[in-house]
């Protein structure tokens, strides 16, 4: 091959790879741009390592609530979800309010806020949730029963406290089919620290991770433990997918019992066995509430107003709380003492 051949190839040779480069820089950046910000430290990243399942058939007009839960979802589909009535997003310091601060105010919570999506279940709700700015609200359609109205304060065990708590629960049975895991938390459950890596999440051996209003020390005695439905994740898959539609399918013979009893008659049944539901109770240590105080502050990362039979106690005692860790995070109280739930106490006499 002559000289000025042999350069010429050598020319084109290069330009060649060149472009492969850019190329590879474009795709690569591409990614990282695309990539969720997980805000300080990899938290985010370590904890929703489960991997999105393939969606499966849902009612028809579910695209909304697609879309809702996929704008709030990281890359891989695990969201948090909260549900709220007009009474909850009281404009005047209620648990909407104080849910939103806890999360602005506790430790390395703030980055997770563009992730909780917030389902109202009326258009006040939905109208004071919009209004906020910086956080994404999903209004849920109206029953078709028409026994819609849950706008009011829904005191504990009314019967509409009860119709309240089976619609979350069709609600959240939906967003598992539309192959997305997810956190849920009552309002009333303070995030003092951000609670990912305490949740401990082991992806290939656990499908639900739930709270319990007396923890007996046996994170594996799904039996022996009271369950509560205020906080838990739970990962979209088959076995979950199961379990939400026999949970929902059982109102209908279940007068008068609100969803929580009704799963732990399940649990107690052997349900959650019989479908492979591999589940784990949370520490009260860790995942605590006003049934059972933990005995390390140091280590909580929610708190559950439980035990508490009203909205206004439930906003005293809360109020407390963050304004003792509060005081802890600005140095004029080293040591978290909890404030006595007097309130609550006092909301069941």
């Amino acid at each position: 091959m002559s000289a000025p051949a042999a350069l010429r190839q050598h020319c084109a040779l290069g330009r060649a790879i060149a472009v492969v480069a850019v190329c590879l820089l474009v795709i690569v950046g591409t990614y990282l741009l695309s990539s969720p910000a997980v805000g300080d430290g990899d938290t985010e990243e370590e904890f929703f390592s489960v991997r999105r399942r393939r969606r499966s058939s849902v009612d028809a007009g579910d695209d909304d609530l697609e879309a809702a839960v996929r704008g709030a979802a990281y890359a891989n589909g695990t969201l948090i979800v909260s549900v709220l009535n007009r009474a909850y997003a009281d404009e005047d310091g209620g648990l909407l309010d104080l849910f939103l601060r806890s999360l602005r105010e506790g430790e390395g919570t703030e980055q997770l806020i563009g992730h909780v999506l917030l389902v109202a279940m009326d258009r006040p709700a939905f109208l004071r949730c919009s209004r906020l700015g910086g956080v994404r609200c999903y209004q849920l359609p109206a029953a078709q029963d028409g026994a819609d109205d849950l706008s009011s304060e829904q005191l504990y065990m009314s019967d509409g406290f009860i119709r309240m708590m089976w619609r979350r629960i069709r609600l959240l049975g939906d967003v598992l089919k539309l192959g997305y895991s997810f956190i849920f938390t009552d309002l009333d459950v303070m995030w003092l620290r951000n609670p990912l890596t305490m949740l401990e999440y082991r992806a290939e051996e656990e499908d639900l991770l739930i709270s319990s209003d007396q923890f007996n020390g046996r994170p594996d005695d799904i039996a022996g433990n009271e369950l509560n439905t205020g906080f838990f994740f739970v990962a979209s898959n088959n076995r979950t997918v199961a379990l939400f539609d026999e949970w929902h399918a059982a109102r209908d013979h279940s007068a008068g019992m609100k969803e929580q009893d009704v799963l732990n008659d399940m649990k107690r049944g052997g349900a959650l066995r019989r479908l492979g539901v591999r589940a784990r109770v949370l520490d009260t240590a860790r995942f605590s509430g006003f049934c059972q105080d933990s005995r390390e502050a140091r280590e909580v990362a929610t708190v559950h107003a439980n035990c508490c039979r009203t909205m206004r106690a439930k906003v005293a005692d809360l109020s407390a709380v963050l304004a003792a860790a509060r005081r802890r995070l600005d140095g004029s109280s080293p040591v978290l003492r909890w404030p006595p739930h007097s309130e609550c106490v006092k909301s069941w006499t």
